[in-house]
């Protein structure tokens, strides 16, 4: 007997015992394929407002709370109040994973095409939109370096607690991050300024309306992923739900925010625009990915390895200058004029800025790891400091990582779909790598990746990774990594994920709960659909 699940129940609920001869008319297929996800779809959607509501109290919430901070709801944000919205977020967040788990079976299993999924995304989304920042805090530092820029100080050279207007921005900014220079490209500083500009000292409008900005990069993933699919085989089902619907994109990016969301949608776009052999645009937008993230500076010389396999076979090293020599005149031109169009100078000053971030020493950044632990184990016999360990740790780790990135180019020197992989390989290992290692970093190289195809063991240490990457740090921004009681439950709820995806319910809890109530019919399952 084969075991079937309905996509629009629950995981082991409506189970349901088919024979392996028994013929499924085309009557009965159509209606199984039309069948849509809803109450999955709401269990994700449901879990979002949780997400929602419980971050008043336990997110990234504000010093001073113009909404909650004196009424007579301000007791969520302290004592148990906390606690009890603490609970509620988690139950939230747990509700999203499940049914994005749900999903991924069901795509896997050629139940459902792209279209359910991306609509279970927005829905899951919507929410977020109007949500304290969850688990960080980096979007009140957009905000205070686009007040800077506003005001005249220059966010490369200055951190945003120089500024002596607007209050409310300023002390909302991360302690780590008030005397740090920027780390972002200049025209994101620009959009800043531009929110700022409307928002003023208003820091709940400030955060919504950078969110909604940042959905112009998540439109361009919705437009380029289902033709990067064509070209690099994967299956869109499920690149939609590792791009669009994980909880990497949903949490992280949309509910963060974080401006990796926005560089996304000019990095998808420009590879696109590489393999159907719009060479120009296609370096445009890559450099306009950068004018937002510098790091996007690390796919262009892939896209001269797919440029260079598209000229006329006029020999390889003729063909490679032919294709590098104009893409790197596109890339100083464009991004000189975006950088003067922002800044109103030519400023140089975001490649200092990138030091700031690794200020941030922590053990998911391996490199960072190794240097404590040897440190650890030295201090056990010498009182010592643990920052040498770290510095050279993480020396030799950038030396080892300069040598991944030159060999990954090299072998993206065939162009088309392997320079592609190559890239997104390139990034993971630099996100991961290349200190710190943030929890949203990680999808620079996910995104691209999920347009290839899939094993279905590979996709279960995806949802492991991904529900890993939410939860190490704190709904308030601050990292629990040292948290060891927390980092098992993490790890424990991880695998249990990674599990689910493989099989409904791997350990019975839910069946040890539920009475048998019968079975019914469901047709054997069409070929996948791409709709």
């Amino acid at each position: 007997m084969a075991t079937t699940t309905d996509p629009a129940s629950s995981s082991g609920r409506g189970t349901a015992q088919t024979s392996r001869t028994a013929p499924a008319s085309p009557l009965a297929e159509r209606i199984h394929v039309a069948r849509f996800p809803f109450r999955t779809i709401a269990m994700g959607t449901v879990g979002s407002m949780l997400l929602m509501l419980a971050a008043l109290g336990a997110g990234g919430i504000l010093i001073h709370d113009p909404v909650l901070g004196h009424g007579p709801l301000s007791w969520i944000r302290y004592g148990h109040g906390r606690a009890l919205a603490n609970v509620v977020l988690y139950t939230g967040f747990g509700l999203v994973v499940w049914a994005w788990v749900r999903l991924g079976r069901y795509a896997l299993d050629g139940r459902i095409g792209s279209r359910p999924i991306v609509i279970a995304a927005l829905c899951w989304m919507a929410p977020l939109l109007i949500s304290p920042p969850l688990f960080t805090r980096d979007v009140f530092s957009y905000l205070g370096q686009g007040a800077q820029l506003l005001y005249g100080l220059d966010p490369y050279n200055h951190g945003p607690v120089e500024l002596d207007v607007l209050p409310d921005v300023v002390q909302n900014v991360h302690p780590l991050w008030q005397t740090t220079p920027a780390p972002y490209g200049p025209l994101f500083l620009a959009i800043s300024k531009g929110i700022v500009s409307i928002t003023g000292d208003n820091m709940i409008a400030g955060v919504i309306l950078t969110r909604v900005v940042l959905l112009i990069g998540l439109g361009g993933m919705l437009w380029a992923l289902p033709r990067l699919v064509k070209h690099l085989g994967g299956n869109l089902p499920i690149t939609m739900w590792l791009a669009i619907a994980s909880p990497m994109t949903v949490i992280h990016l949309v509910g963060g925010p974080h401006n990796d969301l926005l560089m996304l949608g000019f990095l998808t776009t420009g590879v696109l625009a590489a393999l159907e052999r719009k060479h120009v645009l296609a370096v445009v937008l890559m450099t306009v990915a950068a004018l937002i993230k510098p790091s996007a500076v690390l796919a262009l010389p892939f896209l001269v390895w797919i440029w260079a396999n598209h000229l006329p076979e006029e020999g390889k090293v003729r063909n490679f200058f032919r294709a590098m020599l104009p893409s790197f005149g596109i890339f100083l031109v464009v991004f000189g004029i975006g950088t003067w169009l922002s800044l109103g100078r030519i400023n140089l000053g975001w490649i200092g800025g990138l030091q700031a971030p690794s200020l941030i020493a922590n053990w998911l950044n391996f490199p960072t790891g190794i240097g404590e632990i040897v440190y650890s184990l030295v201090h056990l016999i010498v009182d010592v400091q643990s920052s040498p360990f770290v510095t050279v740790a993480r020396t030799v780790a950038w030396v080892g990582l300069i040598a991944l990135l030159i060999r990954q180019w090299w072998l993206a020197r065939i162009g088309g779909n392997q320079a592609v992989f190559r890239m997104a390989a390139a990034l993971l290992a630099l996100a991961i790598i290349a200190p710190p290692t943030l929890p949203w970093y990680l999808t620079w190289g996910f995104v691209l990746a999920s347009a290839f195809q899939w094993q279905r063991k590979h996709l279960a240490v995806v949802v492991a990774v991904s529900v890993f990457l939410v939860c190490v740090y704190y709904p308030t921004g601050e990292q629990g990594l040292y948290d060891w009681w927390f980092i098992a439950l993490v790890v424990a709820a991880s695998l249990y994920a990674a599990a689910s995806l493989l099989r409904p319910d791997p350990l019975g809890l839910i069946a040890a709960w539920r009475k048998p109530t019968g079975t019914e019919f469901i047709p054997p399952a069409p070929a996948p659909s791409q709709q």
